[in-house]
């Protein structure tokens, strides 16, 4: 156990996980008056940050006493005690630099001020970059809530593996039948995880393959076309496999813009219309502009529109791709009528139990870590919950590649049986797509 630490936290580690708190061991916690009256002003709303804004309040009010704002309150065994500092200073350090006195310079005044005063280190803790850089400038120690964070990145730059070498007759033994061979039958050297999609090359064939780790074993799987889509490659013929997999529960398809993730998702929650009673399509809202949804004319459903329109333009993609007289169009047009196609906003989601449901969550390196736990729980019997995203392209400002939802996620579900993921590396949207994607 090192030295004991001084944690000063600003309001959007709250925001980003109201159960932060427990997470800073046997350090101490301080909270600036400030940051209580910002979370105050997000109480009020549908979005996992106002949900996080009442559940901090509630935590809060469960451990206060009257110490709180002089000697601090104990925050359970092995952990240290959480202070509410009011009345802080406004040193003239802090004034000679930023004047003026908005929320961000009051949590900084505390954080400096608690650095000279305490003999414990100090560090504010934030996930604004521009507060850190001002903490810096001051001399003020600065962290990023890492808690959720995750370190290993490999897997989302790396294509999917290939085994070569492989005996002739194992391949020729996978062609010839669809049972499979058991995984111990192969001399793989690296773990091979459940689910997981790699191609197996001979001196004269190459094969396609998967471990399915309910059989436990290797088996070849074939380009499938659903709904008008057809694989252009390997990794989408991978994606479209465990996507038709109703053992596999929980898929993540993640790649840049233009691999395909949400196209191939919606097209097998289409070919699987028979065995879920509704498809249900969803992504976050994150506001254009820095304007929430108040700013946009309209009742609620017309409000989210813009934001959902892409879903509708991966939906028009596929009838463009089918017959306009042909049976699948005619399913489409029939789930869309009895509900049973359904696309709406992430907020519209949370309380509902999903039960037979094939539910596709796009965009969704925009979620945080919580708010992708609260999605995946919502699942009931017989719902297959799938996320893609890219999480190069991450808007909101308080996430980045390692810490938003979508890595966290993949990162704590790798090696379950019922969890796959797969990495789309090639563009198939254009040549123009593929280009700018490469080059600018």
């Amino acid at each position: 156990m090192g030295a004991k630490k001084n944690f000063v936290l600003d309001t959007n580690v709250i925001l980003h996980d109201h159960k932060c708190i427990y997470n800073f061991e046997e350090n101490d916690i301080y909270i600036p008056i400030v940051v209580l009256e910002e979370l105050d002003k997000f109480k009020k709303g549908n979005d996992q940050i106002n949900f996080n804004a009442r559940e901090f309040a509630r935590e809060i009010d469960l451990i206060a006493d009257n110490e709180l704002f002089s000697k601090g309150a104990e925050l359970g065994p092995s952990r240290g005690r959480i202070f509410v500092v009011t009345g802080e200073d406004y040193p003239e350090e802090i004034a000679k630099s930023f004047a003026e006195k908005i929320p961000d310079h009051r949590i900084l005044a505390t954080a400096f001020s608690l650095k000279n005063t305490s003999k414990n280190k100090t560090i504010l803790v934030t996930k604004d970059i521009n507060l850190r850089m001002k903490a810096k400038s001051l001399g003020v120690l600065t962290e990023d809530y890492i808690s959720d964070k995750v370190t290993n990145m490999d897997i989302f730059d790396k294509e999917f593996a290939t085994f070569d070498s492989i005996d002739p007759t194992i391949i020729d033994t996978l062609y010839g039948s669809q049972e499979g061979i058991p995984l111990d039958q192969f001399n793989f050297k690296s773990d091979v995880e459940p689910n997981e999609c790699f191609v197996l090359k001979s001196n004269r064939a190459s094969v396609m393959c998967r471990y399915n780790p309910f059989e436990g074993k290797v088996k070849r799987l074939e380009k499938e076309r659903i709904f008008g889509i057809e694989p252009r490659n390997a990794e989408q013929a991978f994606a479209i496999n465990v996507l038709l997999d109703d053992d596999v529960k929980l898929v993540a398809l993640t790649g840049r813009s233009g691999t395909g993730k949400t196209l191939l998702a919606l097209a097998a929650a289409l070919q699987k219309h028979e065995v879920y009673k509704q498809v249900l399509l969803s992504r976050p809202i994150v506001a254009l502009g820095n304007k929430d949804l108040g700013f946009l004319p309209g009742d609620a459903k017309e409000k989210v529109t813009p934001y959902m329109q892409p879903l509708f333009d991966n939906l028009n993609v596929i009838k463009h791709n089918l017959s306009y007289q042909g049976k699948e169009v005619r399913i489409m047009e029939e789930m869309q009528k009895n509900q049973q196609l359904v696309i709406e906003a992430l907020a519209y989601i949370r309380g509902r139990s999903l039960s037979d449901t094939f539910f596709i969550v796009d965009e969704a390196q925009n979620l945080t870590p919580h708010e992708v736990k609260t999605i995946i729980t919502r699942a009931g019997e017989g719902t297959k919950v799938v996320f893609t995203g890219d999480i190069q392209q991450i808007d909101s400002p308080y996430l980045d590649h390692q810490s938003n939802g979508l890595v966290y996620m993949i990162d704590r579900m790798k090696g379950q049986d019922i969890f796959a993921h797969i990495n789309l590396i090639k563009g198939e949207r254009s040549y123009l797509s593929e280009l700018a994607s490469n080059l600018l």
